[in-house]
């Protein structure tokens, strides 16, 4: 299982190195211009509100504080992989800061901003000069992916584990198009956000999950026997 994981965090870091270079290059410019426009052309300025405050849930001090708890609990528990694998969220947002300091990639422009939100939070007050990759998508769907990966591994409840997946990745679509519809990120920027999110977020499963397969492998025999 931890191999697997492994190697599915090294495909998805691989596919965001090379759309991060794409990316460079300036492939996405006009997709993701005519993205953003025909997306707030179709929806309603009605839900700038809903979407703006939506869009707390991928903030650092929310995703951070969650991984940290977590962490803490693995640490009473004396799983200390786990520790290590919580902890991943950071130098995935490491990652993320850093692509946003020296790839060069604009934010969408100020006409195209409709966020609503008077917030306090520490994080809303950080701007980089480029906004490439989305760190609320990063940081997003590096929790969805290893909680997606706890349940499947946990769980023989086939209905359980797709209601739950369904949920979560509507959360992340939702979280995505928030992204762009509020003027915030570029499709581009939340693509490589979800690519970096979840190759960090595989790797973390890996080490979050290296006992589960035991642990189920002595289930199956327990109920053969």
């Amino acid at each position: 299982m931890r191999i697997k994981l492994f190697l599915l965090a090294a495909f998805f870091i691989g596919f965001f190195t090379y759309f991060s270079y794409l990316v460079a290059k300036e492939r996405w410019q006009q997709i993701d211009f005519d993205t953003t426009v025909k997306l707030q052309d179709h929806v309603s300025r009605k839900f700038d509100v809903i979407f703006s405050y939506f869009s707390l849930l991928g903030s650092a001090e929310i995703t951070l504080g969650f991984c940290l708890i977590l962490s803490a609990l693995a640490f009473f528990k004396g799983k200390w992989l786990a520790i290590l694998g919580w902890l991943m969220i950071i130098p995935a947002s490491a990652a993320e800061v850093f692509g946003k300091l020296v790839l060069f990639h604009p934010a969408p422009p100020a006409f195209l901003h409709r966020t609503l939100l008077p917030t306090n939070l520490p994080s809303f007050y950080i701007h980089t000069d480029f906004s490439y990759p989305s760190g609320h998508m990063t940081r997003t769907i590096f929790v969805i992916t290893v909680l997606i990966c706890m349940i499947i591994f946990s769980s023989k409840n086939f209905l359980f584990r797709l209601t739950i997946f369904g949920c979560l990745s509507s959360l992340a679509i939702l979280m995505g198009l928030t992204r762009v519809y509020l003027g915030e990120h570029w499709l581009s920027d939340v693509f490589g956000g979800t690519l970096l999110g979840a190759g960090v977020g595989f790797f973390a499963s890996g080490l979050i999950l290296q006992k589960q397969k035991v642990k189920i492998a002595q289930d199956a025999q327990g109920g053969e026997l």
